[in-house]
Order: C-alpha cells, then sequence, then structure tokens
C-alpha cells in the first residue's frame, strides 16, 4: 500500500497584505524560521458529477515542493484527513484507483480544476530544535478544468497551519490565538479544492437542498437504507487498508441492510429487495471469513494470558498459533479480490438503483407512526417466540442452537428499532437498546458455544502429538461456565425487553 501520512492542519483567510504575526509569543514556540517560496502546480481530478468532492475527498496530481507526486485524501475528522502519496507519474496509480472504485466504479476519473500556488512557508521549532508546525502563507489561482464554470478562474491568499508529524495538537490552538490576536479569522472552506469549486461554479437560485423530507413510513426505511449503503461505499477504502475494525464494520452494515429489507416487506417490493438481499448475505460471508476467526483469536489468547504459568502446560501458544494459521483461509488477499470483482460492483450499482427508483410499496405512503411500530412489534413476536423456545431447552446443544437463533432474531429486531428510531424517538431507541442488552448477552453466549468446540479440537490435537491436554480443557471449564453465566442471566434481560410498558409505548 502506498505511504500515508496523518494530516493535521488548520487554514485562515488572509489578503495580498497579509503578514504573519510574531508567532514565537505562541506557548511553546521558541523559533520562527523562514523556510523559502516554493510554486507548486496542482491538478485535481474527479467524476463528471463531482463525487469525490461530495464525500470531502480529494485527488490530486502535484509538482513542486518535495512531496511531489500524486494525493488521495480521506477525511477523519474536522482539520485532520489521511493523506496516501504515490510518486509521480503520468497515470493515477493503481493503488490509488483501487481506493476508490467504490465510490467512481465505471464513471471516467478526469482534471476539474488547476491551482498554482506560490507556498512561503515559516517552521515553528521548540527550545529543542524540535519542528512544532509549518505555517505557510499561500497565494492561490484556481482555473476550473471541466463542467460548469469550465475556464472560470479565481484568487486568494490564505494561511495554512500543520503540525509537525506527531506534534502536540496544542500547538494549534497557541498558534490561532496569536493569529486571531492579529485579526486573522478562521476560513471558510474546508480545503483549496473545496473554495475553487464553489468560486468557479455559476450561482443560482435554488431550494430544497439538503436531507430529503422524512414524511411516510418508506421515506424513513429508505432513510436508513440510505445510510447502509453509504456505510459500506465509506468503509470500503478502510477494507483495502486494513484499518482496525473495517472489515467488522463493513459486515454489519450489509447485515443491517439485509435485515432492513426483511423487516420492512411490506413497504419495499420483495422482487427487487429479496436478490440484493441474496448478495448482501455473500457479501457478508465473504468478509467474515476471518473475521470470526480473529475474534476467536482473540477470545482464546486473553483467556491463555489470564492463567498462571503454573497451568499453562505444553506448548500451548505455539499450538494455538498453528492452529489459527491451519485455518485462516488468507482472506487479505480474497477480500480484496472480492471488492475488485464484478459481483461486488453489480451489487453496488444495484442498490444505487434501488435509491435512485426505490420499489416502494403502497403502504410505504402510510404515516411512519402507524406503519413502523407495527413492523418493529413483528420482528418483536418472533424474537419472543424464540426466546421462549431457548429458555424452555434443557441445557445441551439443543439449548446452545436454540439461543443461537434467538441471537439472530435479536439482531434483526434491534435494527428494526433503530430504522424507526428518527419517526418514533425515545421510545424506538430504549426498544433498541434493551434489544442490544439481549443481543450481546445471547452473543456472548455463542462465543462461548465456538470456542469451547475450538478447544476440543485443541486438546485432540495436542493429545495426537503428545502434549499433555490439561491446559485445554481447563479452558474448556472456564468456557463453560462463561456460558452457563450467560443462561443465568438471559431471563432477567430479556425481562427487561419485554416489558409491556416498552412495547405499548412505541404504539402511541
Amino acid at each position: 500500500m502506498a505511504d500515508t501520512k496523518r494530516e493535521i492542519e488548520r487554514k485562515y483567510e488572509a489578503t495580498d497584505d497579509t503578514r504573519l504575526p510574531d508567532l514565537t509569543r505562541a506557548a511553546g514556540v521558541d523559533r520562527m524560521a523562514h523556510h523559502g517560496l516554493t510554486e507548486l502546480d496542482a491538478v485535481y481530478y474527479d467524476t463528471a458529477d463531482l463525487r469525490l468532492a461530495a464525500d470531502a475527498l480529494t485527488l490530486r496530481r502535484r509538482t513542486g515542493g518535495a512531496d511531489e507526486g500524486w494525493h488521495l485524501k480521506f477525511p477523519v475528522a474536522t482539520g485532520i484527513r489521511d493523506e496516501i502519496h504515490e510518486p509521480l507519474a503520468d497515470a493515477l496509480p493503481p493503488p490509488l484507483a483501487a481506493l476508490l472504485r467504490s465510490r467512481v466504479r465505471h464513471a471516467e476519473i478526469a482534471p476539474v480544476v488547476r491551482l498554482l500556488s506560490a507556498r512561503d512557508v515559516h517552521r515553528l521549532t521548540a527550545a529543542d530544535g524540535a519542528l512544532l508546525a509549518e505555517v505557510s502563507v499561500d497565494r492561490v489561482r484556481a482555473e476550473r478544468l471541466a463542467g460548469e464554470g469550465t475556464g472560470t478562474t479565481a484568487a486568494w491568499t490564505e494561511i495554512e497551519v500543520e503540525l509537525a508529524d506527531d506534534g502536540d495538537p496544542a500547538i494549534l490552538d497557541a498558534v490561532e490565538k496569536r493569529l486571531r490576536k492579529a485579526g486573522v479569522r478562521p476560513a471558510t472552506s474546508a480545503s483549496k479544492l473545496a473554495r475553487a469549486l464553489e468560486e468557479t461554479t455559476p450561482r443560482r437560485d435554488e431550494t430544497g437542498h439538503g436531507k430529503p423530507a422524512l414524511h411516510t413510513a418508506g421515506d424513513h426505511v429508505l432513510a436508513y437504507v440510505r445510510e447502509q449503503i453509504r456505510v459500506i461505499v465509506d468503509l470500503d477504502p478502510a477494507v483495502r487498508r486494513d484499518l482496525p475494525d473495517s472489515v467488522h464494520k463493513m459486515r454489519v452494515a450489509t447485515r443491517r441492510l439485509r435485515s432492513t429489507f426483511k423487516t420492512h416487506r411490506g413497504l419495499l417490493d420483495r422482487e427487487v429487495t429479496d436478490p440484493l438481499g441474496a448478495e448482501l448475505k455473500w457479501l457478508a460471508a465473504e468478509l467474515g471469513l476471518d473475521r470470526d476467526q480473529e475474534v476467536l483469536d482473540e477470545r482464546l489468547g486473553s483467556r491463555v494470558d489470564a492463567l498462571p504459568a503454573a497451568l499453562t502446560l505444553g506448548p500451548v501458544r505455539g499450538r494455538m498459533r498453528a492452529w489459527s494459521a491451519a485455518r485462516r483461509t488468507g482472506s487479505r488477499r480474497r477480500i480484496i479480490d472480492v471488492l475488485d470483482g464484478k459481483r461486488y460492483l453489480d451489487l453496488l450499482d444495484a442498490l444505487d438503483a434501488l435509491i435512485a427508483d426505490p420499489p416502494l410499496r403502497p403502504a410505504a405512503g402510510r404515516a411512519p407512526e402507524k406503519a413502523l411500530p407495527r413492523a418493529v412489534l413483528k420482528d418483536y413476536k418472533k424474537l419472543a417466540r424464540r426466546m421462549s423456545h431457548a429458555l424452555e431447552q434443557p441445557p445441551g446443544p439443543g439449548r446452545d442452537t436454540a439461543m443461537h437463533e434467538a441471537r439472530k432474531a435479536a439482531k434483526r429486531a434491534r435494527y428494526a428499532g433503530e430504522t424507526a428510531r428518527p419517526a418514533l424517538g425515545k421510545p424506538a431507541k430504549r426498544f433498541a437498546k434493551r434489544v442490544k442488552a439481549v443481543q450481546s448477552v445471547l452473543g456472548d453466549h455463542q462465543d462461548s458455544v465456538v470456542a469451547r468446540e475450538a478447544l476440543r479440537m485443541l486438546a485432540i490435537q495436542s493429545h495426537a502429538a503428545g502434549e499433555t491436554a490439561f491446559t485445554w480443557g481447563l479452558l474448556y471449564g472456564q468456557e463453560e461456565a462463561a456460558a452457563e453465566a450467560r443462561e443465568r442471566e438471559l431471563p432477567e434481560v430479556w425481562a427487561r425487553a419485554c416489558a409491556p410498558g416498552l412495547r405499548a409505548d412505541l404504539k402511541r
């Protein structure tokens, strides 16, 4: 993967005659040294409908400066972006193209804006000489290269303060305090590209912008569907970059979406949503190939780490590492292949098509206060049946299976509550929270079931290799006790989730 840098910066409005104040008076700054003037030539790329700009992503090819090359920036938080760098080349480097695939798909990426900047840089250092931040005065000239406003130009001056690698963000606050005292104010645009697009786009009198109005039950369901699709698309680059928890979060979004299609079959045409649900199930399975093993490894590893050395007999950690490696599928490469494959991209296109032309049934036009509680309570009744069955089972494999089925129903009921929350408010929030607690108990129980089977296999392998199986038996006992504790806890947690008043609130 290309080089990645966490960029933390702040931008300020300036004019051609703006002069930097003495920033050595900012707390922590010992020296302010002029570093010279650099000419930068950057061409920004996007699709014709500006998909990247709409998500606050920037893709540019820049010459001049120490880091010339291709840069792709993903927003992390206000003033914070991850900048991914590839060496200078004529064409867009494949690693960057892959990170954009979920958004771009079949569209062409082409130049949209060119920025010529004269950057006057000053470096702020501490008393020990450590670099704290770079402050630059940028005189910018922008030219629109495509789309509305082609040929239009704009010019402005801005001040940019970028924190040094591993720097203390408090320095940015101290510098801002000095700049504000000198009359300098924060910029209204988040980036140079955003300002260039704003100033080179013809202005119109338009109304109706913002989030779609939520008048009907169908509006609320589509809003939730739209949100989950956005999560999948946004997490695609994070999964490719192997960022922590990204695979898990993407998998959860696919499950939420599939569950929503099932819950709201009365509002959405099944002929459209059932095939999409099948594809979402496939995607979730692909994403889960190594995720489940990762969760199991963490659980067993923490159990082993907690044991006294006197009870860790034999090559326990080595045996566990070998067992885990044998079970892993090499899915890191497999997941990337899935994300690059036609089936996945076709799924994203089909989801976009659903949003563009929603397959709404007549019931979707009903008031959300009427239709959504009905859907939530339907899922709740299914959960109640499964819970009743699970609680009636004697301890053993039958109860384990019944509790696992109840867990899946709890997830679906919880997601139904989340969908209804914007319309129903606190009752839906309380419902989802209580059902999530049930899901958590059932989930931990299922994790213990899986862990016990894994420990049994490890004990068999150890015995076959002439090793003692004592430690695996001890851990099995711990997992058995953990499962029993969850089983004892479940009736009370379920009682809170099925309180009559909680359900009655949903109907009001």
